[in-house]
């Protein structure tokens, strides 16, 4: 009985003992099982980002391949359209090989390939064509301080003067438009009139002979006083057709008596006691040689390059063109 006392008491006591330490365990439980918890709903957390962010990744990898299946599409469509322009292309150069080019007439090369590079009504025609080419003093540049100190220079710097080299362009124009069955003929005047090329007619239609022209042309100094009057008597002398005149105003010297005339009484200049000529006396001029010098049977074609100082030129010499049934023209800056 003794011992089974003892045992129940010893029984008792370790029970007794033990409720303590039963309580901290259990809360160590119930901790361990809240991490636990957190740690599921962060990992539930962690698989619900994962999974949106598939979802999105997924969508946008969809979007990448619609935009690539149009880029793919424009190429099919880009390349498709490069071999048909191929094949037209290719079309359009046969075509062009069998197109026959005409014989060109020109029998000079000039810079004018273009339509408005051409003088609008200018047209050069006639059986026989005579060219005056005014080669004065002024010929050299549009404004009097530049002929001036042009004038003091040497004949090299005449000759590379901007307005002369513009007027050898208008006549290598002119020679290159002849038609090919007319007879020409090119006279250079200042105080003097010159045959260029040739000392009578020549074929428009041969080469060498608009190579000697051009020649003899390249070889004149713009320089001396400008007589209209000594070109026209030269030019009369062979009885043309048609005549195209290439110069910058009315004449500042010519051949009639002007002492005896009244209307020149005023004009020292024509009488050699002045260097000086007015506007006023080179449009009497202008009409006297004209009235003394110009046929009435000839169309007469004037091509008038720019001059400061002489603002009478155009109305002059627009009169005595319409009067034969020809033009006048002042072109552009920029021709030929």
């Amino acid at each position: 009985m003794s011992c089974g006392l003892g045992a129940i008491i010893l029984v008792f006591m370790l029970v007794k003992h033990n409720v303590n330490d039963s309580s901290v365990e259990l809360d160590n439980l119930q901790n361990d099982i809240q991490q636990l918890e957190e740690k599921k709903l962060k990992a539930q957390q962690i698989v619900q980002n994962t999974k949106a962010q598939l979802a999105e990744n997924s969508r946008t990898e969809n979007t990448a391949r619609k935009e690539l299946a149009a880029k793919q599409a424009i190429l099919s469509q880009t390349s498709a359209d490069i071999e048909l322009t191929s094949k037209q292309l290719e079309l359009l150069k046969s075509a062009i090989k069998t197109i026959k080019v005409l014989k060109k007439d020109d029998l000079i090369e000039t810079q004018q390939v273009q339509e408005q590079h051409y003088l609008l009504g200018l047209k050069v025609e006639g059986p026989k064509i005579a060219i005056l080419v005014d080669n004065s003093a002024s010929m050299t540049h549009e404004k009097l301080i530049d002929i001036i100190k042009t004038k003091n220079g040497s004949s090299q710097e005449k000759q590379q003067a901007e307005k002369w080299i513009r007027t050898q362009k208008v006549v290598a124009w002119l020679l290159a438009r002849l038609p090919k069955n007319s007879d020409v003929i090119v006279v250079a005047f200042n105080e003097k009139a010159k045959n260029l090329g040739s000392a009578n007619w020549a074929k428009a239609n041969s080469s060498s002979t608009i190579n000697a022209i051009l020649s003899d042309l390249n070889t004149l100094v713009p320089e001396g006083a400008t007589n209209l009057q000594q070109g026209l008597q030269a030019i009369n002398t062979f009885s043309p057709s048609n005549l195209y005149i290439i110069t910058d105003g009315l004449p500042t010297k010519g051949e009639s008596r002007y002492k005896s005339l009244n209307p020149f009484a005023s004009c020292s200049s024509l009488s050699g006691n002045s260097t000086i000529i007015s506007g006023e006396c080179r449009v009497k001029l202008f009409k006297q040689t004209i009235k003394e010098s110009a046929k009435s049977n000839i169309q007469v074609n004037v091509i008038l390059l720019p001059l400061e100082g002489d603002p009478d030129a155009t109305n002059q010499y627009w009169s005595w063109t319409a009067a034969t049934g020809g033009l006048v023209l002042s072109p552009a800056g920029d021709w030929p």
